[in-house]
């Protein structure tokens, strides 16, 4: 470890810090239904005309139920929507390579992925999906999935804040706004800036290379470089924590991820708007150090799986050392070599900290604990700043539960900004825990024991269990990374994954919105001298360690028998067990 590669890690941490503030002023606004921003005189007569044409008053509010009911609709009918066009892919436009349509159980994972915010992709892009499913059916999901889970994350926000309401605001504004106000003028500036490094932004034929020899005519083409829109898409995977790559190789491609310029940018957007998030939570409920104490909590969390991921591969592995392989360089199998260990491990951390997925090195590659990494902040519930809005509900849940702990402790009635924590809302924040944690649990065992799981294989042992946990943390915690050794292109897993994708998402947003409506109706009261304070190192400490005992525990026997089983093994310390 270098100090210049400490020095980018320090610049990154910096910058985030830096950008949380007015990300969070932006965003402030952007959920403020009626509130203007520097982008109004641009997009206020389009976002009226908008209202217009969906018959929509502005000015209404909806009910926690009529909320998730409108949410579940636009998913519902979004998810049919991408089905059909990847079904009908062959007969639809833009289509210059006369790709196949998607068969009916790769159409269905590939649709409950992009509308899950999970990216998942059993296929390969660039070979797979024709330019209208890349644009109409994935890089749109991408917008409409990072649009509801922010909204989401301002529903909460705002329930916390009103005292004794039923209205939350109204689902199809919040939307409008997101998507104009936020979503695509950064995307439209962050797609410029990957154009200017080298990302290609087309719609021509793929180029096919053609090998010559001296003194002979072309023989036949040796190899067909893939062209599309992909500035677009990149823009909003990475700003929208969705994380499909137009190319199977993703974030590794130099055609998505041209310059190490494009790399730091890329990873500083994703945590972005999440981070910005803190900030619109403690300027919303007007206790700012509050939102600063989950920033931190969720910066020391990063920093800390980081390291040792980080630790791990540079420190490579002691079996290829023992035959006289050079590891000076770290673990480089499965990396580029222009980025290196440290922005692979950076990245790996990132992609996974957040809901992302996009990766830049394969993760199925790393050592056994650098791949427990990725592994485990999944299973933490992706709340290391997370997902956009996504991140910051699931935090809020670990919130919820950390005081209500804490009320035990000291036996006291919980109450959290100024509201009561009651039964309802403990047992919400565990629904939406509990229902990943058997999600994912319980497909894996259900694949280990069963032919089609094991079948799909590559490696048998603790690795191979890995394969199959890694592709059920990330369908369930809609990441969408993977360990590349399992083929999951298989009519059940696809199914199986599909499933654990909707699961992982909607029964985590029902029961927020849920709580959402529980503690909107309630009556603010006072902070007393009595009120555990919900900021300061005791909270972050007691956060922390919430998000360490429900998330990390729950998972640690299945970690035993796969990452950590292999780690012995790899270093031949396997006479402990």
């Amino acid at each position: 470890m270098n100090t210049m590669e400490w020095v980018q890690f320090a610049l990154y941490l910096g910058l985030i810090f830096l950008v949380t503030k007015p990300i969070g002023l932006y965003l402030y606004q952007v959920l403020e239904t009626d509130g203007p921003t520097f982008l109004s005189p641009v997009m206020g007569r389009l976002e009226k005309t908008v209202y217009r044409l969906m018959g929509i008053d502005p000015k209404t509010e909806q009910d926690w139920k009529s909320y998730t009911i409108s949410m579940l609709a636009f998913s519902l009918v979004t998810l049919i929507a991408t089905y059909l066009i990847l079904r009908f892919q062959d007969v639809l436009p833009l289509n210059p390579q006369h790709l196949k349509a998607f068969t009916t159980d790769l159409a269905f994972n590939t649709a409950a992925s992009f509308t899950t915010n999970t990216n998942w992709q059993s296929y390969g892009g660039e070979s797979t999906a024709s330019y209208f499913s890349q644009m109409v059916g994935f890089a749109s999901h991408n917008f409409f999935s990072a649009a509801v889970g922010l909204a989401v994350a301002g529903v909460l926000v705002r329930a916390i804040s009103r005292d004794k309401q039923k209205g939350l605001g109204h689902f199809w504004v919040d939307l409008v706004r997101i998507h104009l106000y936020l979503l695509l003028p950064l995307c439209t500036v962050f797609a410029m800036f990957l154009v200017s490094q080298g990302t290609i932004q087309n719609f021509t034929d793929y180029t096919n290379v053609v090998e010559k020899v001296a003194e002979n005519p072309p023989q036949t083409p040796a190899q067909s470089l893939a062209q599309g829109p992909v500035a677009s898409q990149v823009a909003i995977k990475m700003l929208g924590t969705n994380g499909g790559g137009f190319f199977n190789a993703n974030a590794a491609h130099p055609y998505e991820n041209p310059t190490p310029l494009s790399n730091f940018i890329q990873m500083l957007s994703i945590f972005l708007i999440p981070s910005g998030l803190t900030y619109y939570l403690g300027k919303k409920v007007k206790h700012q150090g509050h939102g600063w104490a989950i920033w931190s909590a969720m910066a020391l969390l990063f920093t800390a799986t980081f390291l040792v991921c980080w630790w791990a591969e540079q420190k490579g592995n002691p079996r290829l050392e023992s035959l006289g392989i050079d590891m000076s360089m770290g673990n480089m199998e499965g990396k580029e070599v222009r980025f290196g260990v440290f922005n692979s491990a950076l990245f790996a951390t990132i992609t996974t900290a957040a809901s992302c997925g996009a990766v830049n090195a394969m993760h199925d590659s790393f050592t056994a604990l650098g791949g427990l990494i990725p592994l485990l902040n999944m299973q933490l519930g992706e709340v290391i700043f997370g997902g956009v809005g996504a991140g910051l509900y699931g935090m809020i849940l670990f919130v919820i539960l950390a005081i209500f702990i804490a009320g035990l402790m000291v036996g006291r009635t919980p109450e959290y900004l100024g509201k009561k924590i009651e039964a309802y809302d403990v047992k919400a924040a565990v629904l939406a825990t509990l229902a990943v944690a058997l999600c994912i649990l319980g497909f894996t065992a259900w694949a280990v024991v069963s032919p089609w799981g094991v079948s799909s294989l590559n490696n048998q042992g603790p690795h191979g269990l890995s394969e199959i946990l890694y592709a059920y943390s990330s369908a369930a915690a809609n990441n969408g990374s993977a360990f590349a050794g399992l083929n999951a292109n298989t009519p059940w897993y696809n199914t199986t994954l599909g499933i654990a994708m909707l699961i992982g998402r909607f029964f985590i947003i029902i029961p927020v919105l849920a709580l959402a409506g529980n503690l909107a109706r309630k009556q603010l009261v006072s902070v007393s001298a009595g009120s555990f304070p919900v900021s300061g190192v005791t909270f972050t400490l007691l956060l922390i360690g919430t998000v360490l005992i429900v998330g990390a525990l729950t998972f640690l026997p299945a970690l035993a028998l796969g990452p950590l089983v292999e780690h012995f093994l790899m270093t031949g310390s396997s006479k402990v067990f």
